[in-house]
């Protein structure tokens, strides 16, 4: 489900006329999170690291409400829910886009999005998988423990999904350290949306999966 936003009554009516104008509306950051918590849990319940860090990443996101605000045809859409639409690495080096449904309950969402890598491993092609616009795009980085960040952009498409990036777990002191990058609309949100989204971000990963639900 949607809700269109009166941009006439919206309280960023003039940051959304502004940014709107803008070629390139979109900023980011890049910022450590302390992952150490997650890690050992993914370790415990022996499921993908990943796919542990993914999903809290999307309950963060569910709970920040302008991570679900969309341009469609130049007016804002609310969404109910966002998902996941990820890049998933392939063994031969290449990688395809994967859609993956967001599920407040971890072990559904993981049973899905099992599914729904191991499709896309099973193919070649870039995009064997369709979403749409109510999807934050993600990618993942293992290798790299990267500063900073930036996105190939079509600017002749107007995209207003957040783009968030992942880098390589690093340890630090005993504890394990990740990179994560975060790019959005501008136009939709500001720093202050960001760091509210960072901030839960980290509070879940500091939480096992079963404290989540209630957040």
């Amino acid at each position: 489900m949607r809700e269109k936003i009166d941009i006439n009554t919206w309280i960023r009516k003039d940051h959304f006329k502004f940014f709107s104008t803008f070629e390139e509306p979109f900023f980011g950051v890049t910022v450590d999170v302390d992952c150490t918590s997650t890690y050992q849990e993914a370790k415990e319940k022996e499921v993908s690291f990943f796919m542990l860090y993914l999903h809290k990443s999307l309950l963060a996101a569910n709970r920040v409400e302008p991570f679900s605000y969309r341009i469609i045809d130049g007016e804002v859409w609310k969404y109910g829910v966002v998902h996941a639409s990820a890049t998933i690495n392939r063994p031969n080096g290449t990688f395809g886009f994967g859609y993956m449904d967001f599920f407040e309950d971890f072990e559904h969402f993981r049973t899905e999005a099992l599914k729904e890598i191991e499709k896309v491993q099973n193919t070649t092609g870039l995009i064997p998988s369709s979403s749409g616009e109510n999807v934050i795009h993600y990618s993942a980085l293992p290798w790299l423990n990267f500063k900073s960040m930036s996105h190939a952009r079509s600017f002749s498409y107007h995209d207003s999904c957040p783009k968030i990036s992942f880098g390589k777990v690093r340890d630090e002191n005993g504890r394990k350290m990740m990179s994560v990058s975060i790019h959005v609309n501008h136009a939709l949100m500001d720093g202050y949306h960001v760091a509210q989204f960072v901030d839960l971000y980290q509070k879940l990963l500091n939480q096992k999966t079963h404290e989540l639900i209630s957040g």
